[in-house]
């Protein structure tokens, strides 16, 4: 089996330095949602969170995003605290990003449009990406024309055509069928190869976190979560996220992993059973 890939460097990508993010309860009192977090992600590196519900993978993914600051601690990106919007980074979430009343092209070459691009130079990429995705004769198509997984790879396209530094994705692809979710799984992972992004990627599923992964944390149950675990996925790449879940490494790293996850999932079940 392959070891780490060589190409991350020392130097973080994402720097997150003893964070902690409160929030005020419409009652006065204070909730901490993560306690402590020290967590770095290399260039390139491709890495994946997991936690039982609550826990705050999604907090912690907008502090990344500069959607939200800390309460204690810093964030900083490549080497540079973070103030306001991450201008480094993109986002794919699990709810539709594209405006129903454009075309495929239209919503794919937008970023790029916006940052003051032409119309010719921002379609002629758009076509690219449009290629790159497997949409290539979709472009006139509208939103509510494709499948769900035809939209996901629209929503890739707009996030990946301004060629960020960080790809930022919060269960983008749970609402997919399980095969439709294999291939854009596949998809993800190609075109991630052929870029330098970094990526911080959101899920409940931990056999995908291990299929997509080069790590995965694991934080603790809510509230003041924490980080608990921090594994290296050593596995061979190119993967196919379908036939990597039957290599033996795998089986180990998914029961060494879940031992770490289900004792948090549990405590997270108990306290909403007491509440």
């Amino acid at each position: 089996m392959n070891q780490q890939s060589p190409r991350l460097p020392d130097s973080p990508m994402i720097d997150l330095q003893g964070v902690t993010k409160e929030f005020l309860k419409p009652s006065g009192e204070v909730h901490t949602v993560l306690r402590n977090i020290n967590l770095r992600v290399a260039k390139g590196e491709f890495c994946s969170i997991v936690g039982p519900t609550g826990c705050g993978k999604s907090t912690t993914l907008s502090l990344i995003a500069g959607f939200e600051a800390p309460s204690l601690g810093k964030v900083q990106i490549k080497g540079e605290k973070l103030e306001g919007i991450n201008s480094r980074a993109s986002c794919v979430f699990q709810t539709e990003n594209a405006f129903p009343w454009k075309t495929v092209i239209d919503n794919v070459s937008l970023g790029l449009r916006l940052n003051g691009t032409s119309k010719n130079d921002a379609f002629q990429e758009a076509r690219r990406w449009i290629e790159k995705v497997g949409l290539k004769g979709f472009e006139g198509h509208y939103p509510h024309q494709l499948s769900g997984g035809m939209r996901k790879r629209v929503a890739l396209a707009q996030c990946l055509i301004t060629q960020p530094e960080i790809l930022l994705m919060d269960e983008s692809f749970s609402a997919l069928d399980v095969h439709t979710r294999h291939l854009m799984e596949n998809e993800l992972l190609k075109i991630w190869e052929e870029t330098s992004a970094s990526v911080f990627f959101i899920t409940h599923d931990l056999e995908e976190a291990i299929a997509l992964s080069d790590r995965v944390i694991v934080l603790t149950a809510g509230p003041a979560a924490t980080i608990k675990g921090d594994y290296r996925i050593n596995l061979e790449r190119p993967r196919n996220v379908a036939e990597i879940r039957f290599d033996k490494q795998f089986a180990e790293l998914h029961e060494q992993i879940w031992n770490d996850l289900r004792d948090e999932v549990m405590v997270s079940y108990a306290s909403a059973n007491n509440a």
